[in-house]
């Protein structure tokens, strides 16, 4: 049996922690482990409330900032249980929950200033916990992101951890954007205040732009015996330099990422999608879901300053309870600058897609928190435009609703390492509408699956975009046998957890016959 120590900062095999993608794969990959009769150890930082109701295992004690620290262990319950994965969380009382998920600090003054610190501490408490032999002796190390590289910065540099070189160590990147920078000195959630007898090179450390900084995404790639991208097309355009917005690729970072690939460490593989155990919401339930989740929001205190807005969106939505629109596209997403910033550079575009929808009796659902300047723009929107339905919050309930009811998901990320929307979207049999970059590259095929576009500038893929909407209207009022063939086609198309594990334990594990 072999064992496995997963590393993370999010995991949605438990409740309450999950911000985005990661927490699916940090779910699924381990009982994908468990059905081939391995064990895995999930650790994940108890931000302050995971803990309640865990079964403390140890203390774990280490030096940081020239003093001994004292972090505790626990085992925790999840959602659900499995043969051979044990959960776990890390309790520090200044691994703080955040403001984005109860996870995430948004430091918009010094970015990463607050999260460095709690992963840090995290990052330490893990490695002393491996040390200890909390989880056994481990085979297989997988880290995700750089929340937590900080135990290959340990591998590499600390002298009390060199047990760490005896063991594989997997890096996968879910979001290459996110780097984690922070200062190597002269400030307190720096490296040096952190470890201050550790030596280390500053070069085989440091960030390219910002050379008095040590980049954690950096440090993961650099020192990984594997280096994971989360599909095969996205692997190969973050070996490509970004530019901005036509083309988002290795942001910074594409000469560690090519010298990976010439090292044959670098490896892209899809992620899977969940095709058993689905809890759906009865077909019809849409509009009713959409009314209970407001009016749940409207009693919630922080939400008090939308409330206004949470009204309007539910006088809307009553028109269409005994009156379903003939042609539902939705979008469920955070509000991001990489999931939507088609509409926010161009508002226009998307008022186009809505005028075009109204002549065929449709509507435009979409739901999402994020960035305030996304959430302003969309509000007024709703505001302005009768058949745009935002739902400005979280619901599952909701959320498996749209999946199941919509007729066409659209999905025009500026970029997207590997994307589960449009795999849970196709789970449906509902055709999606990309932008034609990394993961949707490898999952929809134009006019077979679903409907792509792209473009050599921006203008280009504008222009693109709103004809390959008309297409698709085109295809579902004038040739429904093709709608059909294209909806049976993505219903049958399976990304599956199996096929991606399998290649995960011959690339990335190096464990063969699995």
């Amino acid at each position: 049996m072999n064992n496995f120590v997963f590393v993370a900062a999010e995991n949605d095999a438990l409740a309450n922690c999950k911000a985005g993608g990661m927490g699916d794969v940090v779910r699924d990959v381990p009982r994908q482990i468990s059905e081939r009769g391995d064990k895995v150890h999930v650790v994940v930082p108890s931000y302050g409330r995971l803990h309640h109701d865990g079964l403390f295992k140890t203390n774990l004690n280490f030096d940081l900032r020239g003093q001994t620290y004292t972090a505790e262990l626990y085992e925790v319950q999840p959602k659900k249980d499995f043969p051979n994965i044990v959960h776990y969380v890390i309790h520090h009382p200044e691994i703080e929950a955040g403001d984005i998920a109860h996870i995430y600090h948004n430091d918009p003054e010094e970015p990463f200033y607050t999260d460095a610190i709690k992963y840090f501490i995290f990052g330490i408490a893990v490695a002393e916990a491996i040390k200890k032999g909390a989880f056994g002796t481990v085979d297989v190390i997988h880290l995700h992101d750089w929340h937590s590289s900080l135990l290959l910065f340990l591998r590499e540099y600390h002298d009390d951890y060199s047990n760490l070189r005896d063991i594989r160590i997997v890096y996968s990147i879910h979001n290459l954007a996110i780097q984690g920078i922070r200062p190597f000195d002269d400030n307190y959630s720096s490296v040096r205040n952190w470890f201050p007898n550790v030596v280390f090179d500053y070069r085989a450390l440091m960030d390219y732009r910002y050379q008095d900084c040590i980049n954690l995404m950096a440090v993961g790639i650099r020192f990984a015996d594997a280096v994971h991208t989360v599909s095969p097309s996205y692997k190969k355009d973050v070996m490509l330099p970004s530019s901005p917005p036509e083309f988002i690729g290795g942001e910074g970072l594409e000469k560690d990422l090519q010298l990976a690939n010439e090292e044959g460490r670098l490896f892209g593989i899809l992620n899977g999608c969940n095709y058993k155990n689905i809890n759906v919401e009865e077909k019809g339930q849409i509009y009713r879901n959409t009314v209970k989740a407001l009016f749940r929001w409207l009693q919630m205190e922080d939400k008090k300053y939308k409330s206004d807005f949470l009204a309007h969106t539910g006088e809307k939505i009553m028109e269409y309870v005994g009156n379903r629109p003939k042609f539902i596209v939705s979008s469920v997403a955070r509000l991001t600058e990489q999931k939507f910033y088609f509409f926010k550079r161009s508002p226009e575009a998307f008022v186009e897609i809505l005028k075009k929808l109204e002549k065929v009796d449709g509507i435009f659902m979409l739901l999402g928190t994020g960035a305030p300047e996304y959430e302003e723009l969309f509000r007024k929107m709703s505001y302005d435009h009768k058949n745009f339905i935002f739902t400005n919050g979280q619901s599952e309930s909701l959320i498996d609703s749209i999946y199941l009811e919509s007729d066409l998901y659209f999905m025009p990320s500026l970029f997207e390492p590997c994307g589960i929307s449009q795999m849970l979207s196709m789970r449906n049999g509902n055709p999606c509408l990309v932008h034609y970059t990394g993961g949707l590259r490898d999952t929809v095929s134009h006019m077979k699956t679903g409907f792509c576009f792209d473009g050599d500038n921006y203008d280009e893929k504008i222009k693109n975009m709103l004809d390959v909407f008309d297409e698709a209207l085109d295809v579902f009022q004038n040739d429904q046998p093709k709608w059909k063939k294209i909806q049976t086609a993505a219903k049958k198309k399976r990304f599956t957890w199996k096929k991606s594990v399998d290649n995960y334990y011959k690339d990335l594990y190096k464990i063969e016959g699995k």
